[in-house]
């Protein structure tokens, strides 16, 4: 092998290594990003570039959002956006927020901006409601009278985001909640139905003098109800309910009334067997007795006697006394 072809060989090798340095290069260094932030006027050094590239950090989510919010006059630093990248935010949402709020003439600052797209809440959308209010419709929240009809009231709450109070401010939810309690607090405390059916905007009017934005991440500019509809008789159906249950212990009460009067019945027929035990029993002490007073001299054989005849007597007068009584029913019938 000639020089010759050992230069072409070598000449060859050194372009393909010097490709591969420029391709791991320009891989490595966005050189692209530098040109455009360049050109936008947006000052940029390529070793910082090289090194977000060794903080892990994508440039463009850095640089863009840079050269908008250089475009929009906004005072931001890219250390600024960095660190908020490194915090996990969302560096886009946040400028275009900053930006909406400098056309709209809303103070935020970088700060606070960071803060509440940390926070999780949409910053972006809380400065659009801070300009275009949004309209929150709570389902039919149902209240009763005083005379115990029901009342269900539709509402409609225009709400606008208070930038101040969206860290830590409660939300949607609780607005909804606190609306629906002053509702169903209002219709409660009507005399009659026919109040809040006559003049429903006393529900709004009440409802919106309590304050019920304080604490919450929201201003509520007005409450309007929708739709008023007359629900069930609760009055009546808790007096029915309650006549019911007092039928129940009323017929409950008789029935232990009634088994207290059969086990009475059943004692005091337990009580007449018991009786006529005893009288049995004394019966069958009678004989025993007589035959002991004969035998001690107590009793005389004609008093024996008399004993006997008195008793076959009063035999005969019960068989003519069952006799008569039988035949009296037999007539009857």
């Amino acid at each position: 092998m000639d020089i010759s072809s050992m230069s072409t060989i070598g000449l060859i090798f050194a372009l393909v290594v010097l490709l591969i340095v420029l391709a791991v290069f320009f891989t490595f260094v966005p050189i692209a990003l530098w040109i455009s932030a360049l050109a936008a006027g947006v000052k940029v050094s390529i070793f910082t570039l090289i090194g977000m590239r060794l903080r892990r950090v994508i440039p463009s989510r850095i640089v863009n959002p840079l050269i908008k919010a250089h475009k929009a006059g906004l005072p931001v630093t890219i250390n600024q956006l960095e660190s908020h990248y490194l915090a996990g935010g969302n560096v886009d949402r946040v400028v275009n927020a900053l930006i909406a709020a400098h056309r709209a003439n809303i103070e935020l600052t970088f700060e606070r901006c960071a803060a509440i797209d940390l926070a999780g809440r949409d910053v972006l959308e809380a400065v659009q409601m801070s300009v275009n209010p949004k309209v929150i419709e709570t389902p039919f929240i149902a209240g009763v009278a005083m005379n115990g009809i029901e009342v269900k009231a539709k509402a409609r709450i225009t709400v606008r985001a208070n930038i101040e109070r969206l860290v830590g401010g409660a939300g949607e939810d609780t607005i909804v909640a606190r609306v629906g309690e002053g509702i169903v607090s209002t219709i409660g405390s009507s005399v009659s139905h026919t109040q809040v059916l006559e003049n429903p905007d006393m529900i709004s009017q009440t409802v919106l003098a309590k304050g019920l934005d304080s604490g919450t991440a929201f201003e509520i500019l007005s409450i309007d109800i929708a739709d008023v509809d007359v629900g069930k008789n609760i009055g009546a159906e808790l007096q029915i309910e309650q006549a019911e249950a007092d039928k129940n212990i009323a017929q409950a009460k008789a029935e232990e009334r009634r088994a207290m009067a059969v086990a009475k019945e059943q004692e005091m027929l337990a009580k007449v067997q018991e009786m006529k035990a005893k009288v049995v029993e004394a019966e069958a002490e009678v004989p025993m007795a007589m035959s002991e007073a004969l035998r001690t001299g107590n009793l005389g054989v004609m008093d024996l006697v008399n004993y006997n005849n008195i008793q076959a007597d009063t035999s005969m007068r019960e068989s003519i006394a069952k006799g008569s009584k039988n035949d009296k029913h037999d007539e009857q019938n």
